[in-house]
């Protein structure tokens, strides 16, 4: 099992950058960051170059999940929280939202994947200052939650995140 903490940390410290997807999620983005753990079959993060400031691709990715009828449920800025208790953290932003149209069937493969659910989009901004929106691969959760029989579910799921992170981060 994947510990996401090193995952996230991974996300931020990288600057190897892959151009290959698992197969039937391969139109999700052209720029992945790979996972390097041995364990790992899928690429379990999908990361996208935002053309935008990180504030900006927050606030654009907020307002279109909106638009669409998403229901946000939290935004967690970490770099103010940082900054609270005097320590310093580069821009970063987790959006917590979801829709139970998609999330409950998603659900009812496996319940298990409610530990992954509400989804998530994280946005970063690293030390060259490029602007980085990035989610959890529904094939990772696949793999993760040894889900079977629910394809057609998660590339709906697949297809959604992507056309709302691309309609984020592109001008």
């Amino acid at each position: 099992m994947i510990n996401p903490i090193p995952l996230a940390f991974m996300l931020l410290c990288s600057t190897s950058l892959a151009s290959t997807a698992f197969a039937s999620t391969s139109e999700l983005s052209a720029t992945v960051v790979k996972d390097s753990s041995p364990t790992s079959m899928v690429d379990s993060l999908v990361t996208l170059q935002s053309q935008y400031s990180p504030k900006a691709t927050a606030d654009r990715f907020e307002s279109i999940i909106k638009d669409k009828g998403f229901t946000v449920f939290a935004r967690i800025d970490h770099q103010k929280n940082a900054e609270a208790v005097e320590l310093s953290l580069p821009a970063t932003e987790v959006i917590i939202f979801g829709n139970p149209k998609i999330g409950t069937q998603l659900m009812q493969c496996n319940q298990q994947v409610a530990i992954d659910l509400p989804q998530k989009v994280l946005i970063t901004e690293d030390a060259n200052n490029k602007v980085w929106l990035s989610f959890n691969n529904p094939q990772y959760l696949k793999q993760r939650h040894d889900i079977k029989g629910c394809d057609a579910v998660l590339n709906k799921i697949a297809n959604v995140l992507n056309t709302l992170a691309k309609a984020a981060t592109t001008k």
